[in-house]
This record gives C-alpha cells, sequence and structure tokens, in this order.
C-alpha cells in the first residue's frame, strides 16, 4: 500500500473546495435561514419566470456560512472555473488516484447536476471506497475497486427538512441516459433499481429500515423509491463530501470512512453463503480502512467501533464474527 505525496492530497483537498463552494454560487438567489424542528437549514432563493423557488443548500454550521460568503465574494465564470478543476483532476489522474469510468461518470454527473447529493444522496459501496483514495492519501489494490454498481442511499426523514425536490425528476434524467426501472417483486410496482439499456451501469436506491414492515420506502426530495436495509442509518450518518474524478470533477457525498469500514464487518457477516465472493471483498475493504485508519484517525475509527458495538448483541455479533477473520484488524480495534 502506498501512500499519495502530500502534494497530491493537498490538490484534492484544493479540488473539494472548490466544487463546495461552486456548488453554492450554482444555485443563485439570495442565500436564507429557514428553521425545521427546531434547527436551522440554509436556502438559496431565486425567481423562475414568475415563481419565486427556493433551493436547498444545507443545515446550517460555521462551515456552510463560510462556503456561502465565500461563494459571494469569489464568483467566478463557469469557463475558467472548469479549467482550474479539469488541470486538478488531470494531476490527481497522473498521480494514479482512481477516476470514474465514462459510463457511471455520466449517470453521476446527471444525477448531481438535477441536485440528488444536494438533496441528500449518499453514494455508498464501491463507488464510495474508490474516492477514500484521495480523500485518505493511499493507493488501493485495483481489485477491491471494480464495480458497475451505482448504490445511492439516503434517510427517509430528510423529507421533514427539505421542502426542495430534485429538478428535472429522476425519472426524466435516467430516461436521457436509457435508464430504465428494474423489475421487482413488489406488487405495487415500485422500482428501486434502474438500470441500463444492454446491461451497464445499474443504479439502486437504498433507505435505512426503521419499520419492520415497511420493505420499500419513497424519497420524497429525490422522487424515487428505495429498498430499505438494516444497519444503514449507521453509515450514512454525517457523511463527508467527496469530488469524483470525472471531466472538471464531480461533487457527490459518501460515507465517512471510518462507518463505512465498521458498516463492512457487519455486511460481510450477513451476506447469504452464495454470496462468499462478495463477503471476502467486503472483509479486505473492511481490513485496508481499519489498518489505515488506525494510523491516521484512530480516535474516530474508535468512535466509530464503539458506537456500533454499544447498538445492540446483534451488532456485535456480526462485527465479532467477521473480525474473528481478520485479526490485525481486530488487534487495531480492541488496542
Amino acid at each position: 500500500m502506498q501512500s499519495h505525496p502530500l502534494s497530491v492530497q493537498t490538490t484534492y483537498q484544493d479540488l473539494v473546495e472548490a466544487h463546495r463552494m461552486r456548488a453554492v454560487s450554482d444555485l443563485g438567489g439570495t442565500p436564507f435561514l429557514k428553521t425545521a424542528n427546531s434547527n436551522r437549514y440554509w436556502y438559496a432563493r431565486q425567481r423562475v419566470g414568475d415563481r419565486v423557488v427556493d433551493r436547498y443548500i444545507g443545515p446550517d454550521s460555521p462551515e456552510l456560512r463560510n462556503h456561502i460568503e465565500r461563494a459571494r465574494e469569489a464568483a467566478e465564470d463557469t469557463r475558467q472555473f472548469e479549467r482550474r478543476c479539469a488541470s486538478m483532476v488531470a494531476q490527481l489522474r497522473a498521480a494514479g488516484v482512481p477516476a470514474i469510468d465514462r459510463e457511471t461518470g455520466k449517470v453521476l454527473n446527471a444525477m448531481a447536476r438535477v441536485g440528488t447529493f444536494r438533496l441528500g444522496g449518499t453514494l455508498v459501496g464501491t463507488h464510495a471506497f474508490r474516492m477514500y483514495s484521495a480523500e485518505l492519501g493511499v493507493g488501493f489494490p485495483e481489485a477491491l475497486g471494480v464495480t458497475s454498481d451505482v448504490d445511492i442511499a439516503s434517510f427517509e426523514n430528510l423529507k421533514l427538512v427539505i421542502d426542495d425536490e430534485v429538478d428535472p425528476s429522476l425519472a426524466e434524467t435516467f430516461k436521457d441516459l436509457q435508464l430504465t426501472p428494474a423489475p421487482g417483486l413488489d406488487r405495487k410496482n415500485r422500482p428501486t433499481r434502474w438500470v441500463m439499456a444492454g446491461g451497464g451501469t445499474m443504479v439502486d436506491f437504498l433507505v435505512p429500515k426503521m419499520l419492520a414492515e415497511k420493505d420499500i420506502v419513497l424519497l420524497k426530495p429525490l422522487g424515487v423509491y428505495a429498498q430499505a436495509l438494516s444497519f444503514l442509518n449507521f453509515l450514512i450518518a454525517d457523511p463527508i463530501p467527496a469530488v469524483g474524478l470525472y471531466r472538471s470533477g464531480l461533487l457527490v457525498q459518501i460515507p465517512r470512512p471510518e462507518r463505512y469500514a465498521i458498516h463492512k464487518l457487519i455486511v460481510a457477516a450477513r451476506r447469504h453463503e452464495t454470496s462468499a465472493a462478495k463477503a471476502r471483498k467486503d472483509l479486505a475493504q473492511a481490513d485496508i480502512l481499519i489498518s489505515i485508519l488506525s494510523e491516521d484517525r484512530p480516535y474516530e475509527l474508535k468512535a466509530a467501533f464503539e458506537l456500533a458495538m454499544e447498538s445492540g448483541p446483534q451488532w456485535r455479533e456480526t462485527i465479532e464474527e467477521s473480525l474473528d477473520k481478520l485479526p490485525d484488524a481486530s488487534a487495531a480495534l480492541k488496542a
């Protein structure tokens, strides 16, 4: 496992910062605060024809306030911004940071443009894992980052605080990309998976399973149905921004790496025996992340591990089952 030079890590952080500022300025309009459930959220108010539209920016925080203020001060034309960011993307590619393939890039870019990630969607799965290479400043074995699946997870209760929705709809966006709803077993015909005609990229929408009787849930801000899965709430709590290396970069959000690592321990133990290869990949991803994080971010890793272990006997049993197969990771977590 080889570390990226400090210059590469700095370039990536500069790229993320540039895209976060641009995301605020691209919304246009006048930023203002709304209160919901005793919390405050930033929106940008703009006039579209004869309508006034409020676009969701994010929950109030000193960091977001700083981005809003800097976006006002550092207005930059689109062509200049794209040239600058494309140059940084090229530098990162040349340094060996994993990039997004063309087909997946088209899908993620289209989803980002209509607001999928701004409105709470979190990129999970192997595409998120690949982005930890830049976030953590290390190279990963290529075999651990191979996938054509795009997994997007979100909390259902975001509809209570996000008074906004993707525009145009994801159904329209996917139609342009030749993605169609995959047939499923749901009697109400609520698709949670979209597949590209002729094979290739597949997009799955996921949501934390909070009620036993609800297997399929409407993600209202995104306008799509999602498959409810256990333990997902742990994975996508408090996600972080990331930029995928495609064209001049595309801004998404991904789980915190320490939560991703612990979640993979849980997922690996719960795989059916027919998915043994996927379980091995889960364990390998968890193992390498725990090795890195135990050195670079030990307190964050320890906090995530302890939170999961304190979440109930089922959590502890699955984690311990996986750690029995990863002695080095087990020693690092229990040190």
